[in-house]
């Protein structure tokens, strides 16, 4: 989706950029728990988004673009990431990503002052950085994270980012295909992507979910 047709005041989808950085942390946190706000899962709430959002703005071979509402200072609300080569990211993230952000963690995680069971599963993954599963990589190089805030979400803007990934995919990466991974308690997710036409992928990881562009309900 362009901005060049947007109204004044009117969200709308651009590129990431690096200094989106403390944005994507801040909605990683505010939707780490299903959807909802993990805040209170954390002292070190800043984890999550060193993982799984913070660096697909900064290494290669990843996209990403995010929702900006001008009515609120041009804030950014929403957000889908990925690489397009899950493989070539992964090692990136080892090699320069992850060393860099743990130097601020002690390790072993339970040392850190006051960490709680969710900020030390998070070091111990800045320590530990896992692989994506090789079924998934075998479906698609290609990989996605998508959050909205709360009082954005079920208006229709998870279909238009993820369109809008599978546009940039199509058209500059020549793939057909993606995954995302989820938590399989989180029913409701798995159904949304069930209706756009995602489908479980067959010897992966349960919450493996992947995606034919020509199967893609938008």
């Amino acid at each position: 989706m362009s901005n060049s047709h947007v109204s004044p005041g009117e969200v709308y989808v651009r590129p990431v950029k690096p200094t989106d950085s403390p944005a994507l942390n801040r909605i990683c946190l505010l939707t780490g728990n299903a959807g909802q706000s993990a805040e209170g899962l954390h002292k070190y709430g800043e984890l999550i988004g060193l993982v799984y959002a913070e660096p697909y703005a900064h290494l290669p071979a990843t996209y990403g673009f995010v929702m900006v509402d001008p009515a609120k200072g041009d804030e950014i609300v929403g957000y889908i990431l990925g690489a397009y080569d899950t493989r070539t990211y992964e090692q990136h993230a080892i090699d320069e990503w992850f060393p860099r952000v743990r130097a601020n963690y002690a390790y072993p995680p339970e040392t850190n002052d006051g960490a709680t069971e969710a900020d030390k599963r998070y070091i111990g993954i800045l320590y530990n950085p896992p692989r994506a599963p090789q079924a998934a990589v075998d479906y698609s190089p290609a990989h996605l994270h998508i959050d909205i805030l709360p009082e954005y979400q079920r208006q229709g803007w998870g279909r238009r980012l993820i369109a809008r990934a599978i546009e940039h995919l199509r058209e500059e990466r020549g793939l057909a295909k993606l995954w995302l991974g989820l938590d399989p308690k989180n029913e409701g997710a798995k159904r949304f992507y069930e209706r756009l036409g995602f489908k479980e992928l067959q010897g992966a990881p349960a919450g493996t979910m992947g995606l034919e562009f020509e199967d893609f309900k938008g």
